[in-house]
Order: C-alpha cells, then sequence, then structure tokens
C-alpha cells in the first residue's frame, strides 16, 4: 500500500492542479485533502508503527475500530448472557432496580437448565412471607464493646481516587438513606465519605489516614480517626481478590492535590501501595495488630479482609488465635473473580483462589478450631443480585459486599476504562468535565433503591423456600448440574468438616491434614521451610 499511497497522491495532485486551472475556488479542496496527505506522508516515514507504515492514512481506520470495539461488543454482539464481568442480564436486573423500573422476565428462561454448571435452589410447597427489614446481622466477638448491626448487604472497598468525588458522595448517602455500610477502600476516609452513611473503615498496607511522613503506622492519627461517629468498623486489609499479593495501584492521572493529602503522598506519581504490611509479618504480629486497633477505637468491631492463597497460612493464623487468645470479629473473604480500577492482567485473571471455594474454606477452618460463631464471615465477589446473596450465605458467609454491582447502580455502563481516567459517566474518573454528569441526588436514591429492592429479593426467595432467617441457609438448599443426567447438592460438592475437628488429632480430616501440621502460629513459612526444601 505504500506505493499506492504515493500514486493516490500523486493523482490528487495532478487533479487539484487541473481543476482549479479551470475553476479557481477549487484551491479550497486543499483544506480537507491537504492535512490528510499531510498525515499520510508522516504515516509513510515514521518507524513506530508497522501498520501506518505500511498502510498510510487508512491504517488509521484499524486503531479507530479498536478504540470502540468495547462498544460494539457490548451494544451489537453479546447476549443476554454472555457479557464479562457481568451479563447484559445482570446489568439489566440493577439497573432495573435502581430505576424501580419493571423487572419481571416474559417467556420464561433463557438459560439452558440441563447444561452442566447450571444451578438453582429448591422451594417450599409451605411457603412463607418475611419481612426484609428484619434482615441483619450483628457484628462483634466476646472482645467487642460496640458491635454493629449490619445490613446482609454493603458496600465493598473503593477509594476515593479509584472513584470520582461524586460517585462517593452518591453511594455513601445512598447508605446512609437504606440504612446499610459503606467500605471506605484503602484509600482512606474523605469528606465526600460523610454524607451520613454508616463506614467500614479499611486500612491497606499504604496506612492511608493513619499514616507517617514514611508510610509507617500512626497510632495517633488512627485513634482520632477511629472515633468518628461515622465509622462503625474497621477492616485490615491484607489482600483483594483482584491482584492477590499485590499492593493498591491508583494511576498518577488520578491524583489530585486533594487526594495527594488525603493519603499523605507526592503528586505526579503512581500511588503503589506495598505488597505487605510493615507493622506485622507473623499470624500472631496481625492478631496482636487486630487486638491494638480495637483497643484504640474503643472497641469497634475489627477484622481482616483476604483472597485465599496457601491454605496453612490461613490456618497458621486460625493457630494464632488458639494460642493468642485473640479473635477478629469479622473476616472478608474475596474471590478472584473481584473487581479493581486497576490490576496487572496476570493477577487479574490468574492468581488467587475464587470466592465460593475460599469462603468454604475459610468457614471450615473457624468450625475447625471452634471459634466460628464468634466470628462473621463476609464474602465479597461479583455479587449483583438476590441469589447470589443467598448462595454465598448458604456455603457459609454471614453477610455480603457488592463493589461493581454498586457502580452499575450508580450509572456505570461496563466501558471497561476505569484505569484511564475516562470513565464516560463519571464514576470512576477524576476528570471533572466526566463527574459532572454523575448527579448525586439522584445516583444516592438509586444507590439506596437498588440495595432495599435486592434485599427484598433476598426475602422472597427465602419465603420461597420455607426459610424464615438466613441462620437456615445450608449447602444443601444449592444444586448444581454436574452432567447431563446428573445434580448434586453443594454439600456433596464440598467438605464440610466437625466442629472442633482441627483440635483433635483423631477427628483431623485428611484434606486438612498436611497443611495444619505444616504451620505454625509464629509464622507464615512451612515448619519444615528452614530445615529443608519444602513445596507446599
Amino acid at each position: 500500500m505504500r506505493k499506492e499511497f504515493l500514486g493516490g497522491v500523486a493523482l490528487i495532485a495532478i487533479l487539484t492542479v487541473w481543476l482549479v486551472s479551470i475553476w479557481p475556488p477549487f484551491i479550497w479542496s486543499l483544506v480537507i485533502t491537504g492535512p490528510l496527505m499531510l498525515m499520510g506522508f508522516r504515516d509513510f516515514f515514521q518507524t513506530r508503527k508497522a501498520v501506518l507504515r505500511n498502510f498510510p492514512l487508512i491504517g488509521h481506520f484499524r486503531y479507530w475500530l479498536e478504540m470502540i470495539r468495547p462498544e460494539i461488543q457490548q451494544y451489537f454482539i453479546e447476549s443476554n448472557s454472555d457479557g464479562v464481568p457481568f451479563s447484559r442480564e445482570t446489568r439489566s436486573v440493577v439497573y432495573q432496580r435502581a430505576k424501580k423500573a419493571l423487572q419481571t422476565l416474559p417467556f420464561g428462561t433463557q438459560k439452558d437448565v440441563y447444561e452442566t454448571g447450571y444451578a438453582w435452589v429448591n422451594h417450599s410447597l409451605a411457603p412463607l412471607e418475611l419481612d426484609h427489614k428484619d434482615l441483619r446481622v450483628t457484628v462483634g466477638g466476646p472482645a467487642c464493646k460496640q458491635p454493629y448491626s449490619a445490613s446482609l448487604f454493603n458496600i465493598s472497598a473503593m477509594s476515593y481516587g479509584a472513584l470520582s468525588a461524586s460517585a462517593i458522595q452518591s453511594l455513601n448517602l445512598g447508605a446512609k438513606l437504606g440504612k446499610f455500610a459503606h467500605n471506605t477502600g484503602e484509600g482512606s476516609i474523605s469528606s465526600h465519605h460523610l454524607q451520613g452513611g454508616d463506614l467500614i473503615w479499611q486500612i491497606g498496607t499504604g496506612y492511608f489516614g493513619c499514616r507517617t511522613q514514611d508510610g509507617e503506622f500512626d497510632p495517633e492519627l488512627f485513634k482520632k480517626n477511629a472515633a468518628r461517629p461515622e465509622v462503625k468498623m474497621i477492616e485490615i486489609k491484607l489482600s483483594q481478590g483482584a491482584k492477590p499479593g499485590h499492593g493498591g495501584i491508583l494511576p498518577a492521572a488520578k491524583i489530585t492535590p486533594e487526594i495527594a493529602k488525603i493519603r499523605n503522598v507526592p503528586m505526579g506519581k503512581d500511588v503503589l501501595s506495598p505488597p505487605a504490611h510493615k507493622t506485622f509479618s507473623t499470624p500472631k504480629g496481625l492478631l496482636e495488630f487486630v487486638q491494638q486497633l480495637r483497643e484504640l477505637s474503643e472497641g469497634k468491631p475489627v477484622g481482616f479482609k483476604l483472597c485465599v492463597g496457601r491454605r496453612r497460612e490461613f490456618l497458621a493464623i486460625c493457630k494464632a488465635m488458639l494460642e493468642s487468645k485473640i479473635l477478629p470479629d469479622f473476616i472478608v473473604v474475596d474471590g478472584g473473580e473481584g473487581g479493581t480500577g486497576a490490576a496487572p492482567l496476570e493477577f487479574a485473571n490468574s492468581l488467587g483462589t475464587p470466592l465460593t471455594d475460599g469462603l468454604v474454606f475459610v468457614h471450615n477452618s473457624l468450625v475447625g478450631i471452634g471459634v466460628r460463631k464468634d466470628i462473621k464471615i463476609i464474602a465479597a465477589g461479583k455479587i449483583a443480585h438476590g441469589i447470589n446473596l443467598i448462595g454465598k450465605i448458604a456455603l457459609g458467609a454471614d453477610l455480603c459486599y457488592g463493589a461493581r454491582s454498586m457502580m452499575l447502580a450508580l450509572g456505570c455502563i461496563q466501558a471497561l476504562k476505569c484505569n484511564s481516567n475516562h470513565c464516560p459517566v463519571g464514576v470512576a474518573t477524576q476528570n471533572p468535565d466526566l463527574e459532572r454528569g454523575l448527579v448525586v441526588s439522584d445516583k444516592s436514591i438509586r444507590v439506596k433503591n437498588y440495595h432495599e429492592e435486592t434485599i427484598e429479593s433476598v426475602s422472597e426467595i427465602l419465603g420461597s423456600m420455607g426459610l424464615q432467617s438466613p441462620d437456615e441457609l445450608r449447602p444443601w438448599h444449592l444444586q448444581r448440574r454436574t452432567g447431563p443426567y446428573e445434580v448434586k447438592h453443594y454439600g456433596d460438592l464440598f467438605e464440610y468438616i466437625e466442629e472442633g475437628s482441627l483440635l483433635s488429632e483423631d477427628k483431623l480430616p485428611e484434606s486438612f491434614a498436611r497443611a495444619w501440621k505444616s504451620c505454625s502460629a509464629d509464622s507464615f513459612r512451612h515448619t519444615e521451610e528452614l530445615k529443608s526444601s519444602v513445596w507446599s
């Protein structure tokens, strides 16, 4: 195409000269053809992009089409069920509930109910009618002095910086109106979080909001912020599902002077939180930090969030609970399918245990050491509607978080531009022109509506199952097709161990034995690692 381009330019030049000689006003055509030819010559001689060098001018169509590929895929190609990470069907449910619009399905399910992997819950012939306002869970163990009555469904961790000021304000005001909790994310508490909604203050490895100039934990600053009446719970972030073992990422393009001041970080550079905490490095150290934060906050519920990785490392924390007698008030289990504003592709796609597997393991571990009744489990990872909550609670959770689903309620269109600062609806951006499109007074109502309708759907599903409370949900209430003509409930698909079975050599489950014997309350490393090379 290089020769064709040169020939075309020569032909246009000859035709232009000829036509100008016949009709002089044609010289104005150079206003259009001139810049195009200059662009083509630039493409012809540049060396960075082979497509443009070989196909001057017309090669730009490749980049233009690539730019709008997600929109073409989303609006013209994908079906109701195959969009990712959330299908069109799921997004529509969130939008309809947020707007309190028609949300019924005509003509029956579009799912293949005989496809392997299809899941459902069994209903009862004696259904009940429940009041969704009663569906709350008290978080706070024996050492907690200020327990918190939480909704079954709350806003997951999303920082100011990753989300716009208007988005944070809308979420918090929606939480106030709907009487549920809003997790701050590791970016700390900003003025935008103080619209009256209950807060779960997340403390990440960067210690934003309780950080010294050199990035160490500042107890006095923590105590000051933890004393805020809006702060109801405190969550230590160990890892998150979308990028486990990798610190948080806030691109430099999203850092404003206000964000830099809140986080105590410099302008103009990506904010990369360390992969691990500086304050502790052992299982016992983690629990001592939990106890320190509980004392500094005057007894508010304190817990930690993690995506399950090496099983023995979580079991080491369990052993530390037994030896130190320190229990967290709650544990958040994030799944590898969880969302984030920015993550390396390999981390998002290939690291971290999926939520269902991690949730069952954490539940079993706490049952196995006899402390499950004192520790609440919060499930996080692609939770968007009532059946998601029902499923996670049946598998072992007490309550749930939603992040991307709450963003959808704000008006997110899944444009997949969260990491670019070009979110078209003003949710995940610090661009004031884009943020202007998000009106807090309208979007906060949508967040409140979405939460209310989702909890209402949970109560309706529970009632149809003949259950009076989420506490009655069990793994066998969930059915899954494992083959064309084979169905199993989740109690058969997953092992559920006996109360206290990890404490007895005689009852120690075989599936836990190797990991349990190789962990220590004093280290996250294998007990034999210093003596020999051991894989675990």
